[in-house]
């Protein structure tokens, strides 16, 4: 089973059946019972699959939603400006994060666009990123004709190490967008003292981690400008959508302006009614959604969170399968959750067997996000006309010549596996069954290597 972009977490997300089957426990972190030869047995092998069940399907609808909903088509005022819905959404979700403001956008990537250029991110300059994210955090920089320059991924925790931004500084540097992959936080307090030093701006990619917290504030209140999407496959869906949060109400009125055609708003007022912008507007219709669900994030948060955890004091206990390390009193919403895989402590099954074996046994799982520097988006911007004005050809052959550096990027590529968020939500058992399948996997890879 192969997984390569990120649409792929799509269709780990199946129909949900009336119960998960699971083999029974003798307690809490014990070993499982076998109740009979065949559960002993990987389902390639021709054992019964460890879980039988479906999973939660997702995104999920509410027949309780649809007069709301109803309302607001039924009213004809469906652009921002000609209603209150969207301007109540975003004080909700500031609430929701304690972030001084927040502004909604049409996506996650125009709130990220937008932010930058709100940071004076312009054509010519640098900003540091991570290299495990999806492509969207590359895009946005891009799009305003700067430079992403990469700092290498920590195997531990899948984010961006903060050991390694300084190396990555030049004279152009502009800001650090760290990006809190699976809804798991960065290590802010590093990244946050590093842009003090250098004086650089930071943009939060919270794009994937909506109610994350890191030492007691929500990710998208600890840079400068935070940034969030709501994309179907996400925990709070609009079906697109996105939001911008910050604990400065200059910086969110520029991001108002721009993402606005540019008309002048609060302390951004400019000479005249105009500035530079564009329209990345959010909906009513999507604004009545999103207000429609806040509660069901925060009640279903604490269930992915509960069962994350438990997994991952279990799957600890298996070699070859390491849990990733968080930062110290921080709290991840696992948009998706991971784990390093090691196919050595598999008797050689690689990554790939691996998860079709679990998906035989009714838990998908795979990879996500390759070394996407080499799959040519990055080829493209700096061979463009624009970016060889911009930047010598020294600089661009170095910028290029530094991928293979990335060798913690590299690893997480290659050993990193995944299971969508939906499937946090099933119940206790059903994370019995994927320590079953995975105890099964291991006791007969030998086996399922050669199958």
């Amino acid at each position: 089973m192969k997984n390569h972009l990120p649409l792929t977490r799509r269709k780990f997300i199946r129909t949900t059946a009336a119960s998960s089957v699971a083999l029974g426990w003798l307690g809490s972190g014990q070993a499982p019972r076998v109740l009979a030869a065949t559960a002993d047995k990987p389902a390639l092998l021709g054992g019964t699959p460890a879980h039988q069940g479906g999973w939660v399907s997702w995104p999920q609808w509410r027949a309780e939603w649809e007069p709301k909903m109803l309302e607001v088509w039924r009213s004809r005022h469906w652009f921002r400006g000609s209603g209150t819905h969207v301007a109540e959404f975003e004080k909700g979700y500031a609430k929701l994060l304690g972030a001084k403001r927040c502004l909604a956008t049409s996506s996650g990537t125009t709130a990220l666009i937008v932010g930058l250029h709100a940071l004076d991110v312009d054509a010519g300059d640098e900003v540091i990123v991570s290299p495990y994210t999806f492509s969207a955090s590359y895009n946005a920089i891009l799009s305003l004709k700067a430079l992403p320059v990469f700092a290498d991924t920590d195997p531990a925790t899948l984010t961006i190490n903060p050991a390694l931004i300084e190396s990555r500084i030049t004279e152009r540097t502009r800001a650090i967008m760290p990006v809190h992959i699976f809804g798991m936080p960065c290590e802010m307090e590093a990244i946050n003292a590093i842009a003090r030093k250098h004086k650089l701006a930071v943009i939060e990619d919270a794009c994937q981690a909506w109610l994350a917290e890191y030492q007691g504030r929500k990710c998208g209140t600890l840079g400068d400008l935070g940034t969030f999407s709501f994309q179907e496959s996400k925990h709070l869906p609009s079906g697109e959508g996105g939001a911008i949060t910050s604990m400065s109400e200059e910086l969110i009125d520029k991001c108002d302006s721009y993402h606005n055609c540019g008309r002048a708003v609060g302390t951004n007022q400019g000479t005249g009614c105009f500035t530079r912008g564009v329209n990345y507007r959010m909906t009513q219709a999507q604004a009545v959604l999103l207000q429609l669900q806040f509660d069901k994030l925060v009640q279903e948060t604490e269930v992915r969170r509960a069962n994350a955890d438990y997994l991952s004091a279990n799957l600890g206990k298996i070699p070859g399968i390491t849990p990733v390390r968080l930062p110290a009193n921080s709290r991840p919403v696992w948009h998706l959750y991971s784990f390093r895989y090691d196919a050595s402590r598999f008797n050689g099954l690689s990554r790939d067997q691996f998860a079709r074996a679990m998906g035989a046994e009714g838990v998908p799982c795979g990879g996500v996000y390759r070394e996407q520097y080499y799959e040519g988006l990055l080829d493209e911007a700096i061979a463009s006309r624009g970016f060889k004005r911009l930047w010598s050809p020294e600089r661009l052959k170095a910028y290029r010549d530094s991928f293979p550096e990335l060798k913690g990027n590299k690893q997480v590529c290659e050993t990193t596996v995944s299971f969508v968020q939906s499937m946090l939500l099933a119940d206790r058992r059903a994370m019995d069954d994927i320590l079953e399948a995975i105890r099964k996997i291991q006791a007969h890879s030998a086996a399922l290597a050669k199958a």
